[in-house]
């Protein structure tokens, strides 16, 4: 058995391979963390104020869509086009909030850990990412 040739896979490591199989974003930056602190800066604060800026119109459209709904359900239900048992609905409510918070204090204190822990490891990009998120919410 000693003498029997074994067939070995060669697996190629190189860069070029190693590049083909990630994503766009993640051959673009690569791990942030590991990066200067000044491109850690540039990349969170873009990222940052993008997100603020989205937030922004995007939270306008969400706001104009919800207060148009409810104003026509208002006017339909006033109108006599729809009625609605306002018992049930309140009680169906309550329930999904009970389960929203059961669920939510479940996952709470893993959570907070994992946002500090990356905020610790990742200082320079926490912290210009939150400056970027305000400068876009002022957009």
């Amino acid at each position: 058995m000693a003498d029997e040739e074994e067939d070995f896979e060669v697996l190629d490591l190189s860069t070029a391979a190693y590049r083909r199989n990630r994503g766009y974003i993640q051959q673009l930056f690569g791990d942030i963390s590991k990066q200067s602190a000044a491109k850690q800066v540039v990349i969170g604060g873009a990222a940052g104020w993008f997100s603020g800026y989205l937030f922004i119109k995007v939270g306008k459209i969400a706001a104009c869509s919800l207060g148009t709904t409810i104003l026509l359900i208002q006017i339909a239900q006033h109108q006599g086009y729809i009625q609605i048992n306002w018992s049930r609905v309140n009680r169906e409510v309550g329930q999904a909030r009970r389960r929203v918070e059961r669920e939510a204090y479940k996952q709470y204190p893993q959570l907070v850990n994992n946002i500090c822990r990356f905020a610790q490891e990742n200082m320079f990009l926490a912290g210009s990412f939150a400056g970027g998120f305000f400068l876009g919410l002022a957009f």
